[in-house]
């Protein structure tokens, strides 16, 4: 166990940030699955700037890496793109 009162605070400080990026994880790979499973274009369209976002969010805090985040929007762009429009 740390001694110093800047470790016992760091400890303190890591748990909070640990939960606090795993909840944030979880709820954007929700997102992102909900998007994946939806089939109407317009109901696509309307979540998809949120889970963008969400997305750009996470990449920014270094808890996606860049290179994964630009991955997953360009995976979901093209889901998007390929929905019936007219659906």
């Amino acid at each position: 166990m740390a001694n110093h009162q800047s470790a016992l605070k760091r400890i303190r400080q890591s748990s909070v940030r640990r939960l606090r990026n795993r909840y944030q994880l979880k709820t954007t790979k929700t997102l992102i699955k909900k998007f994946r499973l939806e089939n109407i274009y317009s109901n696509a369209l309307a979540n998809f700037s949120t889970v963008i976002s969400k997305i750009d969010k996470l990449a920014k805090k270094n808890i996606f890496h860049p290179n994964k985040a630009a991955r997953l929007k360009s995976q979901l762009s093209k889901k998007l793109a390929s929905l019936d429009k007219k659906a």
